[in-house]
């Protein structure tokens, strides 16, 4: 299978970034990491050789991205309004840095949103932003409102709201959206969504499908047995869905 190491300094960032490329040629997929997870996340929790197959079928090359998690969301010690500016500023990383480089190195028409827990709100906000980028998105485990407290998962924000948080926010956002060419490509894009009946985020899982069907867009929701918030559920879930 080949694999490749890429790293260079984002002066949108004002840091050196990483990731890693599995395959050969496919639909790209770009993935994000967990809360604490790294470029070599997916890799060391058995995800890339549970999608060998269609990597070496030449069916689908992923792109698995490093964390800003600690500079973002989970930075305490920033205001609440700079945690979200950190973000987008990820975002714009994403948009102008990293895809850029997808396109660069595979032209196939297809590019798929991906990622677990943490990831998995990452990949649909971005998707959801900007719906013509992608043809796909796989999420699993996601929690789609970081401002809802729910069980043992703070409101990230303590209370603070403002416009860059409402706009990435999907479960905010969405009951607003009107306007017809965002919402068709929406339409257009296969959508998947996986949870565990037992885990915290279950309910912010069954909202965002209520809301997507409200909208007229079309999805999946697979719910698991259990919590299914782990390394050896997203390994199942990922040769199914991906």
């Amino acid at each position: 299978m080949n694999r490749e190491y890429h790293r260079w300094y984002s002066h949108r960032l004002g840091r050196d970034m990483e990731l890693l490329v599995f395959g050969h040629a496919g639909a790209k997929v770009l993935i994000f990491p967990t809360r604490d997870g790294r470029f070599y996340e997916y890799e060391n929790l058995g995800l890339v050789q549970a999608l060998a197959p269609k990597i070496n079928a030449g069916q689908l090359q992923l792109y698995c991205l490093d964390n800003l998690a600690g500079e973002t969301f989970y930075c305490h010690w920033r205001h609440p309004a700079d945690r979200i500016q950190r973000h987008i500023q990820y975002e714009e990383y994403i948009l102008q840095e990293v895809m850029p480089l997808m396109a660069r190195k595979n032209h196939h028409p297809c590019t798929i949103a991906h990622g677990c827990s943490l990831g998995a709100y990452l990949a649909t906000n971005l998707a959801f932003r900007h719906p013509h980028l992608f043809r796909k998105l796989c999420a699993f485990s996601g929690r789609y409102d970081l401002t809802h407290a729910v069980e043992f998962f703070s409101n990230l924000f303590e209370g603070y709201y403002d416009e860059n948080i409402y706009f990435h926010t999907p479960l905010h956002y969405l009951p607003n959206l009107h306007r017809e060419e965002h919402l068709h490509y929406l339409r257009n894009m296969d959508m998947v969504f996986t949870i565990g009946r037992d885990d915290p985020f279950y309910s912010s899982n069954r909202y965002l499908s209520q809301l997507l069907r409200e909208k007229g867009i079309g999805h999946a929701l697979h719910e698991w047995h259990g919590r299914a918030h782990r390394g050896r559920y997203w390994r199942e879930m990922a040769p199914l869905f991906v």
